[in-house]
């Protein structure tokens, strides 16, 4: 049996993590929730795969918001779109085990408007790097439900492995949900943070703002370079 050089990671704090395009901050109804409705107002489909919603209305909205905000674990924050000045998503950090250095990140809905877009990426790049780099955990998860193939694409772009899936697993509104496991890992996330960062950077987007080199091509010229690297 090897000996682990390490020391157990630090649960989230109720902070806000600062990015380029947004900031994700912790949930608070008094703030967010007039605009997290209006976003994914007229888009049913954001709850097709999770265990809640849609709203009938903005009040049943904002009192499912206040629960949210008084959970330590799941820890929910809201996703402000810089540019815009206001909320157009959320994302949570859930299924703590610091003792174990294993963390997930759960519970992701954007609006369509922030769908696809690089403020998109860079909320999860803000949350896979202060799970890994300032609060030391070792593997961050990623679950969804084995019929959410946007999901499933979204995992693999940034970078997480597929391990497997977990047969009635749950049973989420009143259907069977069959979930799809996958995780990086602190040996991982190097060359992840490096993908992720050379993508975000501005001059591998355009004028029109279009990328010019995807996630995944960044990375695996990324590897392959470690690659030639390390057999030189």
């Amino acid at each position: 049996m090897i000996d682990l050089d390490w020391k157990p990671a630090r649960q989230p704090e109720r902070i806000s993590l600062e990015g380029v395009s947004v900031t994700l901050e912790p949930v608070d109804p008094s703030r967010h929730a007039r605009a997290l409705y209006a976003a994914a107002d007229g888009a049913p489909s954001i709850w097709d795969y999770l265990p809640y919603g849609p709203f009938e209305n903005r009040e049943m909205f904002t009192d499912w918001l206040e629960a949210r905000a008084a959970s330590d674990d799941p820890l929910f924050f809201s996703v402000v779109d810089k540019a815009a000045g206001s909320a157009r998503g959320m994302a949570s950090y859930m299924r703590m085990a610091p003792e174990h250095g294993v963390i997930e990140i759960g519970h992701i809905w954007f609006a369509p408007v922030l769908q696809r877009t690089r403020q998109a990426t860079e909320a999860i790049y803000l949350l896979a790097r202060h799970a890994f780099d300032d609060l030391g955990y070792r593997r961050l998860e990623w679950k969804c439900d084995s019929l959410n193939e946007p999901s499933k694409r979204a995992a693999e772009r940034f970078g997480f492995v597929y391990e497997g899936v977990f047969r009635q697993h749950m049973v989420i509104k009143g259907r069977n949900r069959d979930t799809a496991w996958y995780a990086m890992t602190d040996g991982d996330w190097p060359l992840r943070r490096a993908a992720f960062e050379a993508w975000l950077a501005p001059d591998n987007f355009n004028s029109a703002g279009r990328q010019r080199l995807s996630l995944t091509a960044i990375r695996s010229e990324l590897a392959e370079g470690q690659s030639r690297t390390s057999t030189a």
